[in-house]
């Protein structure tokens, strides 16, 4: 029977008050339970005694029993020591979890089509780029050969009418 000791919630709705209760792992949170070890008092400031109650003594018994705390009470045990001992009554490390923070497959694939339609519409304002320069490029060179045959037509008639004088 893996056992768990845990928090079982009780007090009213926005009200938090928890039980930390020794229990088999697969009953409900708030359901059957074998020893109550404690109780936990969220509301209360972070400084008050009020705040966590636990038998360390008990906890500790059921700890040598096989029983796993939870993170939270674990939490909670890792800040006690029993009368004569310099260990706390279960070594508490913070968890890493790289993973947590990582989008699922469906937002990777979102990004992905993001990134894919960004660099779609960057290489079509490039080009929409080019095409303008070389329009601008060819307008220019038109007008300058619209330019270059005005003159030519302009000194052909100026000779024109020289000769006809």
């Amino acid at each position: 029977m893996p056992l768990k000791i845990r928090l079982a919630r009780g007090g009213s709705k926005k009200r938090p008050f928890y039980s930390v209760v020794v229990a088999d792992s697969r009953m409900p949170r708030d359901g059957r339970f074998i020893e109550k070890i404690g109780t936990y008092d969220p509301r209360q400031p972070k400084d008050s005694d009020l705040r966590v109650k636990l038998d360390g003594q008990k906890a500790a018994d059921w700890i040598k029993k096989g029983a796993q705390p939870t993170d939270r009470v674990a939490r909670f045990l890792s800040q006690i020591t029993l009368d004569g001992e310099t260990q706390p009554v279960f070594a508490w490390e913070k968890g890493n979890n790289p993973q947590k923070g990582e989008p699922g497959a469906k937002a990777k694939e979102r990004i992905e089509e993001k990134a894919e339609k960004e660099a779609a519409r960057k290489e079509a304002e490039a080009e929409a780029k080019a095409a303008a320069k070389a329009a601008a490029e060819e307008a220019k060179a038109a007008a300058e050969a619209a330019a270059a045959e005005a003159e030519t037509e302009a000194e052909g008639e100026a000779e024109a009418d020289s000769e006809e004088k």
